[in-house]
């Protein structure tokens, strides 16, 4: 009898134990991630220590909730990838927005009134919006990558000097250090270890580095004895939503942003996984960032998209089963409702952090190079889109100022620089490459002819 074929690296589920410490190593690559968008929107509030940990829960909640979608799926929902979803940061900057121009305790009510209007209409624009695939061959896709991994390493550097930039400490030395000697035993580890071991240097490197940090006081775990036990979401916490206008339109922006990214983050998991994301792919995993954000809204989170540290995660282990993903996915829910376990998490100190974001990252950009050598880039017009498009896209990170004085609609969509780069590619590849060009014959015609 013939056995059957054996499932695709995506499909296959793992021992019970690795399945464990891969999930964990996801969670500690965007722990941050998610954390940072609701304590700054709760702070800029004005919440309570209690109502802030209320929050990041939520936050943490929902992230597990819409990874699990995205994973698992259910009928057309989910991209069934090893796609990590979590808090958008392209919202924070509209929120803090909404809050300077609301009364007293009616900004998170507006905030989740618009983002019901904009997770509802990504869901229902899901299947229009996934068509764009096409418009994303090698050039746009390896720039869009490469811009990915580009856009990250200012998470990574401001990670390795303290997270911080308030504290005195930061940028201090012993921090650059100490996120020098993670990322050297994260090198080590994956450079003599073999199998299992090898594939969670990451996340050995993480421990390691937070045993360093205590010796040197950078290891805080004060905050274990300050947070509930348990901790159950209540619906609309905050206040029944409202919709206000400029609120929706805010949110709506940002859900476009965020559906640009996700669509090249898919693209580019596709790729580093093996199994190509084609329209009905990102069609699901859109329409999961859509009911994603409907049910954070509903839960006192935030909007929901792609994280893209964690493809590098998976790009640098090799490790690409969507049921890796799931368990983090699991994991972020317990954190969401037992706060005790997720300050477990948060105890990592932030260079330590940094200095495997080094790496994570640094992946996700070489990742996108490999794509870019199947560009054709000896053609003056690629090579011009990529050239082009990596320059908007490293505006946000080397003049962060520079769209200052343009409409707030430019400034959420451009300072995003991997949105700004993709739009670019997008429309030097059809202005270079399909603009005015005959679509080839089918080879039985050519022959004909």
């Amino acid at each position: 009898m013939s056995s059957s074929p054996a499932p695709h690296p995506v499909d296959e589920i793992l021992p019970a134990p690795k399945l464990l410490a891969y999930g964990l190593q996801h969670i500690a690559a965007m722990y941050a991630g998610v954390v940072a968008p609701p304590l700054i929107i709760g702070t800029a509030v004005g919440l309570s220590g209690g109502e802030l940990t209320l929050l990041i829960g939520a936050a943490l909640l929902t992230s597990g909730l819409a990874t699990l979608l995205q994973t698992l799926g259910f009928w057309r929902v989910g991209s069934r990838l090893p796609f990590v979803n979590g808090i958008s940061f392209a919202g924070v900057a509209p929120m803090l927005s909404i809050v300077k121009q609301s009364h007293p305790g009616q900004a998170l009510p507006a905030i989740y009134g618009a983002l019901l209007i904009a997770g509802a209409a990504a869901f229902l624009a899901a299947p229009w919006f996934s068509r764009f695939n096409r418009f994303f061959p090698p050039v746009v896709s390896g720039t869009v990558i490469t811009l990915i991994g580009l856009s990250l390493f200012p998470v990574a550097a401001g990670w390795a000097q303290g997270g911080n930039p308030a504290a005195a400490d930061f940028g201090s030395a012993s921090n650059i250090a100490l996120a020098g000697v993670t990322l050297a035993v994260v090198l080590l580890l994956n450079r003599f270890l073999r199998g299992f071991l090898g594939s969670i240097s990451i996340l050995l490197g993480l421990a390691a580095g937070t045993l360093l940090a205590i010796p040197l006081g950078k290891s805080d775990f004060s905050t274990l004895g300050k947070v509930p036990v348990f901790s159950m979401p209540s619906p609309f916490h905050f206040g029944a939503p409202t919709f206000q206008l400029g609120a929706i339109i805010s949110m709506l922006i940002v859900m476009l942003v965020s559906m640009t990214e996700s669509t090249a983050d898919l693209l580019a998991l596709g790729e580093i996984v093996e199994r190509p994301a084609d329209a009905r792919t990102i069609e699901g995993g859109l329409r999961a960032d859509g009911a994603a954000t409907v049910l954070a809204a509903v839960l006192n989170g935030f909007a929901a998209t792609a994280f893209a540290q964690n493809i590098g995660l998976i790009a640098l282990t090799k490790v690409r089963s969507r049921y890796v993903v799931a368990t983090s996915g699991a994991i972020l829910i317990l954190l969401g409702l037992f706060p005790v376990a997720g300050a477990l998490v948060s105890v990592v100190p932030q260079p330590v952090l940094g200095g495997a974001g080094l790496a994570l990252f640094g992946t996700v950009t070489a990742s996108g190079v490999r794509t870019l050598t199947a560009a054709r880039l000896d053609e003056s017009g690629n090579l011009l889109t990529v050239a082009v498009a990596l320059g908007f896209g490293v505006l946000p990170i080397a003049a962060p100022g520079f769209y200052a004085h343009f409409p707030s609609l430019v400034q959420t969509v451009m300072n995003s620089g991997i949105s700004a780069g993709c739009l670019v590619a997008v429309a030097l590849n059809i202005f270079f490459n399909q603009l005015g060009r005959r679509a080839p014959m089918p080879e039985g015609e050519a022959a004909a002819s």
